[in-house]
């Protein structure tokens, strides 16, 4: 259920229309919960049909002019229910990690490229994380200056002393992908250090 409570979060951020919410998508929410396009425009009709939002009327209707929504009182009381609904953790289910334990009954040829190359994609996606802390939360934990993408890319607040709560929540927010990135490049080191460290296997063990 939580794409559609992603939605109704990025529309009580902003009203936009279906296009502008699969941008916004890929530039902020999708960090931490993706979605194709198609899923989004099928969700919207969902919660429209289900009361949750609402297409606001154009001041000025235009002969291709896309649909903006609002969230109807339904919808951010959902939400709200949502936030503090009891939920357990999901297991990991990651393929890498399957492939790790196929290894070690099958060998490690060729894997430790592959283990490289997302040692490579998760270094590179902490740096932008860096990148938006500095830009966007420069002033520390807690703080925040203007955002215009990655996790935390609505509603950017202009610089203050003093943060607001959803700017610290959106802080929470980055620095949980940040330190989901540091535990992935340091197991992918310790990984490698590993197997390059063990023994060869005998061929055709």
């Amino acid at each position: 259920m939580s794409l559609p409570h992603a939605i109704l979060t990025a529309l009580l951020e902003r009203p936009s229309s279906g296009l502008e919410l699969t941008r916004r998508f890929d530039r902020s929410i999708g960090y931490f919960w993706s979605a194709t396009h198609q899923q989004i425009y099928r969700e919207l009709g969902r919660l429209e049909r289900s009361g949750c939002i609402r297409a606001l009327a154009a001041e000025r209707p235009a002969r291709g002019r896309k649909k903006e929504y609002e969230v109807l009182p339904a919808g951010r009381a959902e939400l709200t229910g949502w936030v503090s609904r009891r939920e357990d953790p999901k297991p990991v289910r990651d393929p890498l990690l399957l492939r790790m334990r196929a290894a070690a009954v099958v060998g490690t040829d060729g894997l430790p490229d592959e283990l490289r190359r997302h040692l490579a994609l998760h270094e590179r996606q902490l740096a932008d994380y860096a990148d938006i802390e500095a830009r966007d939360f420069s002033g520390g934990p807690g703080t925040a200056a203007g955002t215009t993408t990655g996790p935390t890319a609505e509603k950017a607040p202009e610089p203050t002393e003093t943060p607001t709560e959803a700017d610290r929540l959106r802080h929470l927010v980055l620095r949980a992908g940040m330190d989901l990135e540091r535990r992935w490049v340091d197991w992918l080191t310790e990984a490698l250090r590993e197997i390059s460290a063990a023994p060869a296997r005998p061929d055709g063990a």
